[in-house]
C-alpha cells in the first residue's frame, strides 16, 4: 500500500461564510475570458478522444494558451452589424505524428472550437464575425518522455505546481453561481434578447447580499430603449428570485449598472458576448476551476482549461482538489468550511503528490481529531484513483471554468 503525504489541521481562520465581508465572482460562458476557456477544453477533449480513436492513448498535448482579440461592431436597436471580426488564436502544442502516421491534429481543433461557438454563441457566426486560427507546435522531448509514453498505469507529473480546492460553498457562492447558470440556461431559452457574456459579481457584507450582474443584450431582439428597460428588469427579477431561494439573508440585485439612459448609452451588442466590441480574453483568466472567482479562498493561478487531462497538474490537481474537498464535506459531518491543496513535484506520481493539506473548519461541537481518520481515508481513496479525473473530463463531465 502506497504510504502519502497527507497533512490534516485546523484551519487558523474564521470560516468564509462567518466572515464579515466576503466577494465572489463569476465570469458567464460568453465572457471574452470563458470563451477562451471554453475553446481551450473542447479542443482539448477533441485532441482526446482523436489519440484515443486512432493511437489507443492520449499522447502529449496542451492548448491552455488559447487568446481572443476583441473585434468591432455597430449595435442598433432591431440588429447592427459587425465592423471587424473577432480573431480566436488557437495556441499550444500537439503531436501531430505517431509511429510514422500524420495525425489531423490541426483541423481537430478548428472543428472543435466552430462546434462551440455555434453551441454556445449562437449569435457569432463563425468565419465572418470571428476568425477561427491554430498554431499548435510539436511538445518539448523532456516532457514527452515525463508525459509517460512508456504505458505506466500511474503518469507522472509534468511540473511542479499545485491545486486548490474548497467546500462547501458559501451561500454568496451558490448564489453568484446559481444566478449566471441559470441566466444562460432555462431563462436565455425564453428571451433571445440576453447574450450569453453574463457576469456576476456577488458581494455579502454582514447579513446583506449585493449581486451586480453586467448582461450584454442583443440588439436584434430589443426595437427600442423602452424594450431594453424591460429586458434588464426581467433580468433583474429573475436573479432575485434566484438568490433568494438559496438564502435568507437580505439580497438587493443591481443590472447594467453603467447604463446611462439620458445619453442613450447601453449595454446592446450584436452577439451577446462584448468580445465583438474591445473586451480581449485569455484562457485562466477568469473563473477557477469550480466555476468561481474567489478572493476570499486560497486559489492557484495555474489555467485549468486546454491542459492535457493525463498528467498535466495545473488541470488535475485542480479538480482532484476541489472533488476531495466536496467528497469530504458530504461523507463527513461535523466540517464548517474545508480547504485542499495538492502540490507535485516534476516526474513524481501523480497519485503520491509531494503533500496533500487539507485544512479544516469544524462545527462547534465537532473534534477535529475525531474526524480525521475518516478525512484522511478519502484523501487517500481519492488520490488512489486520481486517474478517475482523466475519465471524467474527457468524457465531459467536468467543467474547467
Amino acid at each position: 500500500m502506497t504510504e502519502r503525504n497527507i497533512a490534516i489541521e485546523a484551519a487558523e481562520r474564521t470560516a468564509v461564510e462567518d466572515q464579515a465581508v466576503e466577494i465572489v465572482e463569476r465570469k458567464g460562458i460568453g465572457h471574452p475570458d470563458s470563451i477562451s476557456d471554453g475553446i481551450a477544453e473542447s479542443v482539448s477533449r477533441a485532441l482526446s478522444n482523436l489519440y484515443l480513436d486512432r493511437v489507443g492513448k492520449v499522447l502529449h498535448y496542451n492548448t491552455d494558451e488559447t487568446q481572443l482579440v476583441a473585434g468591432e461592431s455597430a449595435p442598433q436597436y432591431g440588429g447592427g452589424e459587425i465592423i471587424e471580426p473577432i480573431y480566436l488564436l488557437i495556441v499550444g502544442r500537439a503531436t501531430k505524428e505517431y509511429d510514422g502516421r500524420r495525425l489531423p491534429v490541426d483541423a481537430t481543433a478548428i472543428g472543435a472550437a466552430r462546434d462551440y461557438l455555434n453551441e454556445h454563441i449562437p449569435e457569432l457566426e463563425v468565419g465572418t464575425d470571428v476568425i477561427v486560427d491554430v498554431r499548435l507546435g510539436e511538445g518539448s522531448g523532456d516532457l514527452q518522455d515525463v508525459f509517460g509514453e512508456d504505458g505506466a498505469d500511474i503518469p507522472m507529473s509534468n511540473d511542479t505546481s499545485f491545486g486548490v480546492g474548497h467546500a462547501p460553498l458559501t451561500e454568496t457562492e451558490e448564489i453568484v453561481l446559481s444566478v449566471e447558470q441559470e441566466l444562460n440556461g432555462a431563462y436565455a431559452d425564453t428571451h433571445p434578447e440576453l447574450g450569453p457574456d453574463v457576469k456576476v459579481m456577488g458581494k455579502r457584507e454582514g447579513d446583506h447580499i449585493d449581486i451586480t450582474v453586467a448582461a450584454a443584450m442583443v440588439d436584434a431582439y430589443i426595437a427600442d430603449l423602452e424594450e431594453y428597460d424591460d429586458a434588464v428588469e426581467s433580468v433583474r427579477d429573475h436573479a432575485a428570485a434566484v438568490a433568494r431561494d438559496l438564502t435568507d439573508r437580505d439580497v438587493a440585485v443591481d443590472v447594467n449598472t453603467a447604463d446611462d439612459y439620458e445619453e442613450g448609452s447601453v449595454y446592446l451588442t450584436v452577439t451577446g458576448t462584448s468580445a465583438e466590441m474591445g473586451d480581449d480574453g485569455s484562457v485562466g483568466r477568469g473563473n477557477r476551476a469550480n466555476g468561481l472567482i474567489t478572493p476570499n479562498r486560497p486559489m492557484s493561478m495555474e489555467a485549468t482549461s486546454g491542459k492535457n487531462p493525463v498528467n498535466h497538474i495545473g488541470k488535475i490537481y485542480n479538480l482532484l482538489s476541489t472533488d476531495i474537498a466536496e467528497s469530504v464535506v458530504e461523507e463527513v459531518d461535523g466540517i464548517r468550511d474545508l480547504q485542499v491543496r495538492l502540490l507535485s513535484q516534476i516526474g513524481r506520481p501523480i497519485d503520491q503528490p509531494h503533500i496533500a493539506d487539507a485544512k479544516v473548519v469544524t462545527d462547534p461541537d465537532a473534534d477535529l481529531a475525531t474526524l480525521e481518520p475518516e478525512i484522511r481515508a478519502i484523501v487517500d481513496d481519492r488520490l488512489a484513483n486520481v486517474t478517475d479525473i482523466t475519465r471524467r473530463v474527457i468524457d465531459g463531465e467536468l467543467t474547467t471554468f
